[in-house]
């Protein structure tokens, strides 16, 4: 007896028919990227049915409707699935590509992913009220908060800028880097980082060559900066306890 071809629904929930296009995922895209259109046992290609309850074998080609083999009757023409620059468009006529790389193939979401300019535009707009907000909260600075914010990324260069050159810098670091910059700003001991930092330059402190040890000019020792942590946070963290702020007083003084 003949076994019966299962057949996939023409109508998907949801499915609409229409031009599609499909991009890498990453920011390397190569000029040639090829897709498998193809299920052998090095690379395989397999959907599993969650209502039949197994695996079904995936294949592109061109002369049937159905991704799946078992639904393709006949000699079948294997198509290849290349995309260029990182894109691939295909048609609404080919609706056996469209629905073997939107619903059923295994790289889809981790390779590539199908592009939706709904759902770009929200995230284009999410990102511009992200980067409006940091603008704000960088304008809003005051010049040594924008100092502190600033030397976390460019070090003692800092020290050698105008406040305008600080001001304008600060607001370029917003717009380029919006996450990094609220965090910074966000940070309640970003300010104790950078005069830290001033004490370091100005030789008021000294950290070791392992970055481990913060210390008097004379070496004794004034405190430890615990493993995988930043010298400057364990330094920071030191100034709030009572022996910190009293030495923290004093090297403010020496500062000016």
């Amino acid at each position: 007896m003949e076994k019966t071809k299962r057949k996939t629904p023409t109508k998907i929930d949801g499915w609409e028919i229409k031009d599609r296009l499909y991009e890498l995922n990453g920011r390397h895209k190569p000029i040639v990227f090829s897709i498998p259109s193809l299920h052998t046992s090095e690379r395989p290609l397999l959907y599993f049915d969650e209502v039949e309850g197994y695996n079904r074998e995936l294949k592109y080609a061109t002369n049937h409707w159905s991704p799946f083999v078992d639904e393709q009757d006949g000699n079948a023409t294997l198509g290849r699935i290349i995309m260029r620059n990182g894109k691939l468009f295909v048609p609404k006529s080919d609706q056996s590509l469209q629905k073997l790389l939107s619903l059923y193939h295994p790289m889809k979401d981790r390779t590539y992913s199908e592009y939706n300019k709904i759902e770009e535009a929200t995230d284009d707009l999410a990102y511009m009220e992200y980067e409006i907000n940091a603008l704000i909260a960088a304008k809003s600075l005051d010049v040594d908060a924008a100092e502190a914010i600033l030397r976390s990324e460019i070090g003692s260069e800092v020290n050698n800028m105008t406040s305008k050159e600080i001001k304008r810098d600060v607001l370029l670091m917003a717009r380029r880097n919006p996450g990094m910059f609220l965090q910074l700003a966000n940070d309640e001991n970003v300010e104790l980082k950078n005069i830290g930092a001033k004490f370091v330059e100005n030789n008021l402190i000294k950290l070791s060559a392992d970055q481990r040890v913060f210390s008097y000019p004379n070496g004794k020792k004034i405190c430890a900066v615990p493993y995988d942590e930043h010298p400057m946070n364990a330094l920071a963290a030191f100034f709030k306890t009572d022996d910190g702020m009293e030495l923290f007083k004093n090297l403010s003084k020496k500062l000016k």
